[in-house]
């Protein structure tokens, strides 16, 4: 994305900006009135959380990120699923707070005054404080700008922050105190990751971010200087409704106590401290730099776009079966990318299955010829994917022998949550696998549970971060 054209827009805007100082406080909307015990209820914690390589991306297929882990050991402690949107828009993401489209904001929210008013801040997850970001001097340049160490020396410059963010609140108050203009350039639709980018690249000036994610940056451009302070230590937290009171305590309760752990600790280190993982960012098969998942990308778009397969789903389901070894062979004898049986794999006309081309399109096939088997019977497609999944797992025997125990213990035969899922779970107990409506018998049916659970949840991770 080319900054050139936006930089002329806005631009043509700071006068407007400049003579109003002010901030136009936002109304607040009234919560809604969700809390604790409505969200167990549901069964899963919906969470807003933002996009860039520290928080929240895909690395090889796997989504990772420092909001990731920590949201992941909440859900499991809470025993909830989790539910997970992305937006980088901090008015946006009040607003679906506040709106009860989320329970939760969990992202790097420093704590303001003025935030206090819309929403309820948690305990800090971490401290930090803010860092002008700039660029050195190059050693041959004698005319170049001299890196600015006093706070005071930001009078009559211009930085760009990011739209709505504390940056913003920060600069104007440090202009206060400075009694002196700074002039501050807020960039809609730009991550702060971004607009450090645009700095680096000469394109930008200055701009400001919060001082663990300057230094992690200092590893992918070594032309860039994060030394100057511009704000005392300050809070991060992540938010709730006003009216979560339950939630909050419950959250807060077990950040005090997870930071206390050697797996926060172990996280923290992985993500801000451990030089290592900034290798991620720059290979192309992270979400943020290369876009790719596998290397295989190119043959599951075109193999899935033949059948109207969304190639994301299909890389999830492959992630799931061969971590994207081609040559991979299970202990039952599954073999390939999609771990196709020999005996299935002949049936479908694969005739190299080691090949991934080959191994893909009859996987595919395979996902087809189950697709029809129960199309007749589960005509929500959403809904029958979940019945797919299995199948492709275990066979469609078990599934259907889960089916007939539902409908016989006044459960809904054709949808898979808290129903069918329930006892293919449970088929490895003779009292199920027993009963006289089963014809497939015993079923390891753990397996097959958490298969379409872990497929699902990691297509929705690919969908959060990886363009169609």
């Amino acid at each position: 994305m080319k900054f050139i054209p936006l930089l002329f827009v806005v631009l043509l805007t700071v006068g407007c900006q400049l003579k109003n100082e002010q901030v136009t406080k936002k109304q607040v909307v009234e919560s809604a009135p969700i809390d604790l015990d409505d969200i167990v209820k549901r069964g899963k914690i919906k969470v807003v959380t933002d996009y860039n390589s520290t928080n929240y991306f895909v690395y090889k297929g796997r989504p990772l990120g420092y909001q990731l882990e920590l949201l992941q050991a909440l859900s499991n402690t809470l025993g909830l699923k989790l539910e997970i949107v992305v937006s980088n828009d901090v008015e946006k993401n009040f607003d679906s707070l506040l709106n009860g489209d989320v329970d939760l904001i969990a992202t790097n929210l420093t704590i303001t005054r003025d935030r206090t008013h819309q929403v309820t801040f948690t305990e800090p997850h971490c401290v930090t404080h803010q860092v002008l970001v700039q660029q050195k001097p190059a050693e041959d340049d004698t005319y170049a700008n001299e890196i600015i160490r006093n706070q005071l020396e930001l009078a009559g410059k211009t930085v760009y922050v990011q739209e709505n963010s504390a940056y913003v609140t920060r600069l104007k108050s440090l202009a206060n105190e400075i009694g002196d203009s700074i002039h501050i350039v807020e960039i809609p639709d730009y991550e702060v990751e971004q607009l450090i980018a645009l700095v680096a690249n000469g394109e930008i000036p200055y701009t400001v971010c919060d001082d663990n994610l300057a230094r992690i940056n200092l590893n992918f451009y070594d032309n860039i200087d994060v030394e100057t302070a511009i704000s005392f230590p300050q809070k991060i937290a992540w938010a709730v409704r006003p009216t979560s009171s339950d939630l909050k305590d419950v959250v807060d309760n077990w950040l005090i106590n997870f930071k206390k752990t050697n797996q926060y600790k172990r996280i923290y280190r992985k993500y801000f401290i451990n030089k290592r993982s900034t290798h991620l960012v720059n290979s192309s098969f992270h979400s943020i730099k290369g876009g790719r998942v596998s290397a295989y990308d190119a043959i599951i778009k075109e193999e899935s776009e033949k059948h109207n397969f969304d190639w994301r789903l299909i890389a999830a389901l492959i992630y799931q079966e061969s971590r994207f070894l081609p040559e991979v062979e299970s202990w039952a004898g599954a073999i390939g990318l999609m771990q196709l049986m020999p005996q299935t794999a002949e049936s479908f006309g694969v005739e190299e299955i080691t090949s991934p081309q080959d191994n893909i399109q009859g996987g595919l096939k395979f996902l087809i010829w189950l697709d029809k088997r129960f199309e007749n019977i589960i005509t929500d497609p959403d809904e029958r994917l979940k019945f797919v999944l299995a199948s492709y797992n275990v066979g469609p025997g078990h599934v259907e022998d889960a089916m007939r125990l539902a409908e016989k213990n006044n459960k809904n035969p054709h949808i898979w949550d808290d129903n069918v899922d329930y006892y293919l779970l449970n088929k490895s107990k003779p009292s199920f696998y027993n009963d006289p409506v089963v014809k497939y018998g015993y079923c390891r049916g753990e397996e097959p549970y958490h298969y379409v659970n872990d497929i699902l949840e990691r297509y929705t991770h690919y969908k959060n971060v990886i363009t169609d």
